[in-house]
């Protein structure tokens, strides 16, 4: 961790600006992510992702942490998107990769491999052979945030990060799954300046809520599922069933023109 994103490096005065200066000039998405993860341009996000890293939770002791942002996943050509709030703070601030190595994942990820769109139900760290099929999970803020709570400035500044990877992905892009209203938020704006036509007034989150952007121009048709976030609030109290997901996955899947492999 010896790069610009090293812990313990404070940002710099330029900082603020390396997502809109870096974002959109990536020709791919290994490039988009090489750049992502060297960003430090929200104080209070960067001093939290190195304060946990060095003091870890017992479980974990031992562990070095990613504390960088943390990188979307799944393959470059992705037909289905999954974008859903930032990393926990034990969770993919650790092990650099979405959704991995927390509860909240461990749920996601059953759910994608039940429908066909995962290599393995579980997913503990980078390397452990997790392969996803036809789908791209992916965050509106790449840093772990206190109280999993980004600020809406912060939701702003890492905006490009989303933007160029929605970019990147558009060509085979069809379906997107939104999980939670923040990432609602979030993500409507930037498809609406990415080219596709919102409808006004724009459509409140919840789940199940399908919006369905026509094709234009430069864009093809693009389906946005909405689906209560898999965080353990929701599914300790039976607000998101792991039936409830797997279902609208599985819709998702459909819309996007996936199947599982082997047909």
């Amino acid at each position: 961790m010896n790069d610009t994103g090293a812990a313990g490096s404070p940002p710099g005065r330029d900082e603020a600006a390396f997502p809109v200066q870096h974002a959109g000039r990536c020709g791919d998405l290994a490039e988009l992510d090489a750049q992502l993860v060297r960003c430090r341009a929200c104080p209070r996000l960067v001093e939290w992702r190195e304060e946990v890293a060095a003091h870890p939770r017992a479980a974990f002791r031992g562990q070095e942490y990613w504390a960088r942002p943390v990188p979307g996943c799944g393959p470059s050509d992705a037909a289905l998107a999954i974008v859903g709030l930032a990393p926990a703070a034990h969770g993919g601030n650790r092990t650099g990769r979405m959704f991995t190595g927390d509860a909240s994942g461990d749920f996601l990820f059953a759910a994608l491999h039940a429908v066909g769109l995962a290599s393995r139900p579980t997913a503990t760290h980078r390397g452990d052979g997790l392969e996803l099929y036809g789908v791209r999970v992916t965050a509106p803020v790449h840093c772990a945030p206190p109280d999993n709570r980004p600020t809406p400035a912060e939701r702003r500044t890492c905006r490009p990060w989303l933007s160029a990877e929605l970019e990147l992905l558009s060509p085979g892009l069809r379906t997107v799954v939104v999980l939670g209203a923040f990432g609602w938020q979030a993500l409507l704006p930037v498809l609406g300046d990415a080219g596709w036509p919102l409808p006004r007034p724009r459509p409140a989150f919840g789940h199940g809520v399908q919006l369905t952007l026509p094709a234009t121009g430069r864009r093809r048709e693009l389906q946005v599922l909405g689906s209560y976030h898999p965080s353990q609030r929701n599914t300790f109290t039976g607000r998101l069933t792991f039936d409830m997901l797997v279902d609208l996955l599985s819709r998702a899947a459909g819309l996007a023109g996936l199947e599982p492999p082997g047909g």
